[in-house]
């Protein structure tokens, strides 16, 4: 009888766990996987002091370690980021330090910066003024479910950042938050396509209208999958995904590998100036460095036709993520935004363009240093896609396009997009945003830099990597 009795209240206790998981909203997998998903938070605690014991560093797994998530997730969630002992890391670069750091009286706000300029050729009617350095990169509406571009337009709005809509189009997800909107046109062109594929004039107007939608953005290829355009399998082409793009239900969606309309460098910067012209609004490009007669006739041609200059460029890295791409894309095409971004801010300095074009870096860069880094080498902005996702409780369980993501960041299964609180993720995004610029400005003070407007290449250096290691720079001992 003791043992039935027994037996009984662990019953009831499982059931008791059972409904406080499936109503809680703090942690998404006990939400999806009542009960049983303690089982990753006890290895994820135990881990911490099991991995001395054994040959897997943190900063081994791909294609974020363990060190970079775990960053972003205690920052998420507002727990310090203080540590204790010395320093893990393997870095590929420190930064320059000065004698002198500033001071807390002499620390400035970061003063935010124009895109689109108001008088001469390539004026827009309404420039936009960017507030932060650090903002949301473009993930389709279809990519991400529902409720986590919900939490995205949310935390967006509490961070003072923009979010780009991805090319999946503008959907009511983006709006709800109230947020500074970036309408993405991919080579599909979804959301603003006739049913031949071309651009629709009435379309690209009605998104203009919404005050919330301050730029827009042609995207000739992301760092994942350079020379193809965008692939979501048809499982994840729900009603509303359909509608929103314009596209059949349940098939797989998939761009053309180009803009139709723009097969070279002057009918691409007549687009910008059309695209320009209909909304009023600064028009960007995002594109993947590789080619650089391209960069170079582009610029060129900024300087000849400055009313077909884009208002900014992204530059997406080779190492850049994605939902779904073929292999041979993700590992081996498109340079990585270590030698793009040095190479496209030099072109643009050979030209002249710094006070006409602006430059945002994406790819990998979700951690202050990174940032910084990006900062130094001359980009206006960052953009981050995987780190925001990151913030929404993604544990790279490598199930993007699948439909089937244990954390509802990425599902199409209404039960799992169920688990994901947008009201509860929204705050961990405004927090992840508010703790990098927070730690990029500690950077920028360590180098003796009232704001992060002041970085410059000389503030960060190269570290040499040797055969097993580092090799100390020549001269020394």
């Amino acid at each position: 009888m003791l043992a039935l009795a027994i037996l009984a209240l662990l019953l009831l206790a499982l059931a008791a766990l059972y409904v406080h998981d499936r109503r809680q909203v703090a942690h998404t997998i006990l939400r999806n996987y009542p009960i049983i998903g303690y089982f990753r938070y006890f290895a994820e605690t135990l881990g911490e002091y099991m991995r001395q014991y054994q040959y897997l560093p943190d900063w081994s797994e791909r294609p974020f370690n363990r060190l970079e998530r775990a960053w972003v997730y205690r920052s998420a969630k507002g727990v310090s980021n203080l540590r204790s002992f010395g320093s893990e890391n393997v870095p590929a670069f420190v930064f320059r330090n000065a004698a002198f750091p500033v001071l807390d009286e002499e620390k400035r706000p970061y003063p935010g910066k124009q895109i689109g300029i108001s008088e001469g050729p390539g004026a827009c009617r309404q420039p936009y003024l960017a507030h932060h350095f650090f903002n949301i990169s473009g993930m389709s509406y279809g990519a991400l479910s529902p409720a986590a571009v919900s939490a995205l337009s949310r935390g967006a709005k509490m961070a003072g950042i923009w979010m780009a809509t991805g090319e999946g189009g503008l959907a009511p997800n983006h709006l709800e938050g109230g947020c500074d909107i970036i309408m993405q046109m991919g080579t599909a062109k979804y959301g603003v396509r006739n049913p031949d594929g071309t651009l629709s004039e009435e379309r690209l107007r009605a998104i203009a209208a919404h005050e919330q939608v301050r730029m827009f953005e042609v995207k000739l290829a992301q760092g994942a999958k350079p020379g193809k355009g965008g692939i979501l399998p048809g499982a994840k082409v729900t009603a509303d995904v359909a509608a929103i793009r314009g596209i059949p239900e349940g098939r797989d969606s998939i761009s053309p590998n180009r803009h139709l309309d723009i097969g070279n460098v002057r009918e691409l910067g007549q687009f910008v100036e059309r695209v320009r012209g209909i909304t009023g609004k600064p028009v960007g490009v995002k594109f993947v460095a590789g080619d650089i007669e391209f960069l170079e006739s582009w610029f060129e041609d900024c300087v000849t036709h400055p009313e077909g200059c884009p208002d900014y460029v992204q530059i997406d890295g080779g190492e850049g993520g994605t939902g779904a791409a073929p292999s041979a894309l993700i590992d081996y095409v498109g340079l990585p935004v270590t030698l793009a971004l040095p190479m496209v801010t030099a072109a643009r300095e050979r030209y002249r363009l710094e006070d006409r074009i602006r430059i945002i870096a994406s790819a990998k860069l979700i951690t202050p240093d990174k940032v910084a880094w990006a900062l130094c080498m001359g980009a206006d902005f960052v953009s981050s896609a995987r780190g925001f996702m990151f913030s929404l409780g993604c544990i790279q369980a490598m199930k993007c396009g699948s439909g089937q993501c244990p954390t509802g960041v990425t599902a199409s299964n209404p039960r799992l997009i169920a688990g994901l609180d947008p009201t509860d993720k929204a705050v961990r995004v405004a927090r992840y945003a508010q703790q990098v610029r927070e730690e990029v400005e500690i950077i920028a003070h360590a180098c003796g830099l009232t704001d992060p407007t002041g970085f410059r290449p000389r503030h960060v250096t190269e570290i040499e990597r040797g055969v097993g290691g580092f090799r100390a720079p020549q001269g020394s001992d």
